[in-house]
């Protein structure tokens, strides 16, 4: 039976269950039932600390099952829960937490100086709880000070909104896009058949929970009934050693994590037999790293999945079937489209509808679109138009047989001498040399071109990296007008806590000083 709100399905999973485990987290667990328990005393605790329906309620800190309390209790008294983004600086989370009107925050210890600092300035917050040992205001005092029978129950729709998660901000500020129950619903509905999700499974909750794919995680385990481990270590080493203590089945991860797994210096003495999935996002994964992953995992189902935070995460797949290195014009695809999910390819100035092959805008409709971006209703016009077609930003193109390919963000688009290139088109290629680690292609100011292609590279631990043998190598593989004309080598590239590399960042020292930042 398709799924209605978040309330049904853990009173769902609490009854059918409820003895089993839905989170393990720092060596202890938390059953179906107890979950369901605590998130009614949260709901109740919320009720008394003057919080409405529709109100924001926020989080603040590392992966915790409390997270999720705190989500389906703030759902079951009509709020919507707010991740806020633990690395941002004391006053871009005041940034955040004001946006957002959060009436009360609940955070991990290790951020009670942040909160100190901006305290004065958020006069909103009627409560500020947190979660550790030996501190002030403690949250687990707060929630057990209510009796669970006393919960209220808001009678949640499909419409209202559940979850506020903030867009990365790697552009100006943040944007909360508000995911309701029916978003989250119809991504757990259509996509935890497709990872074989079920009972028997254990899954891995690494990636930050402020962010859909750390949020969506612990969503899929307990729409499944089964055990979902919970960590605030997204290192290798940590993914390793919960696979072998956890029998982990099912991870999602980024594919720079999933290259810094196969560096490993132990990886061959690991027992990873249990991963049957390993999905991965934000970026297509290079033939080599498959290659590699497929021997270091074998048996192992690997798929992509593309989406947004603006879609409640994943809504283009690419199956297990389509990663094989011998074909590697297909791993640079994003896939096909749910069957729920529909794509159009439309240029971005004529919003015309552009032929299969042709780059242009990818526009989305789906019932995992969000409902619109909080208190920015010029934002969600632009961003979501007749028909409900939300336009993605992302430039890319549908081949022949369906699948969608991501070339890159409108906005990163590098216009040289009047031809459009797109950096990820780049990276794919100059990925594949020997001694490259990582990339990032970005457009720096040309006074011949407008703009001309910087390829700043992150070399193999050992290798020299010597920019005339790279430009030339590819030129080999791209036509000469996509091809970098300047390479600089660096240690590492600046990422979001999703692995997105942070484009602006590395573009800002190139364009100071100039009114335009597009040639």
């Amino acid at each position: 039976m398709p799924t209605t709100n978040l309330n049904d399905l853990l009173a769902d999973r609490a009854e059918e269950h409820g003895d089993a485990t839905a989170f393990t987290s720092q060596g202890r667990t938390l059953t179906f039932h107890a979950l369901h328990d605590r998130a009614r005393k949260v709901a109740g605790a919320l009720h008394a600390a003057g919080v409405q329906p529709a109100d924001r309620v926020a989080y603040l800190g590392a992966n915790r099952p409390e997270f999720f309390e705190l989500l389906f209790g703030a759902a079951r008294a009509g709020a919507v829960t707010v991740g806020v983004n633990w690395r941002l600086t004391p006053r871009e989370i005041q940034d955040v937490l004001s946006d957002a009107g959060a009436r009360v925050l609940i955070l991990t210890e290790e951020y009670q100086d942040h909160v100190d600092q901006i305290r004065g300035a958020l006069p909103q917050l009627a409560e500020t709880l947190v979660i550790g040992h030996d501190v002030p205001n403690p949250y687990v005092a707060w929630r057990d000070a209510r009796d669970p029978a006393d919960s209220p129950e808001y009678a949640a729709g499909r419409d209202d909104v559940a979850l506020q998660v903030y867009t990365s901000g790697t552009t100006g500020r943040s944007k909360g896009a508000m995911l309701t129950h029916g978003n989250l619903a119809s991504i757990m509905d259509e996509s935890s058949a497709l990872l074989e999700f079920d009972t028997d499974a254990v899954g891995l909750c690494c990636l930050p929970v402020f962010h859909i794919s750390g949020a969506g995680m612990g969503l899929f385990g307990v729409y499944a009934g089964c055990n979902t481990v919970v960590t605030d270590q997204a290192d290798p080493v940590s993914i390793l050693d919960a696979v072998e203590e956890h029998r982990l089945t099912h991870l999602l991860l980024v594919p720079a994590l999933i290259q810094f797994i196969l560096d490993v210096p132990d990886l061959e003495s690991r027992d990873v037999s249990s991963v049957e999935w390993i999905v991965y996002g934000g970026s297509p994964i290079a033939p080599d790293v498959l290659r590699r992953a497929l021997e270091a995992f074998p048996g192992t189902k690997f798929m992509q999945a593309y989406g947004l935070s603006e879609t409640a995460g994943g809504c283009v797949f690419l199956m297990p079937e389509d990663h094989d290195p011998g074909h590697p014009q297909r791993l640079e695809s994003a896939g096909k489209p749910l069957a729920s999910c529909r794509l159009r390819i439309v240029d971005p100035e004529t919003l015309e509808d552009l032929p299969a092959g042709q780059v242009g805008e990818v526009w989305i409709a789906s019932p995992q679109v969000m409902a619109g971006y909080w208190n920015k209703p010029d934002a969600t016009e632009e961003a979501i138009v007749e028909g409900g077609w939300f336009r993605s930003g992302d430039a890319g193109s549908i081949d022949g047989g369906g699948y969608l390919s991501i070339r890159d963000r409108v906005k990163d688009m590098i216009v040289s001498g009047g031809e459009n290139i797109y950096p990820a088109e780049v990276e794919a290629a100059l990925i594949e040399h020997p001694d490259v680690a990582d990339i990032a292609i970005v457009g720096i100011p040309s006074e011949r071109w407008g703009e001309t292609v910087l390829a700043l590279v992150v070399p193999v631990s050992g290798a020299t990296i010597e920019a005339d043998e790279l430009i030339a190598w590819s030129r080999k593989r791209l036509a000469h007008y996509k091809c970098p004309t300047r390479v600089e080598v660096t240690d590492e590239l600046p990422r979001t806590p999703t692995g997105k590399i942070r484009k602006n960042v590395l573009r800002e020292p190139y364009w100071a000083g100039h009114d335009r930042r597009v040639g």
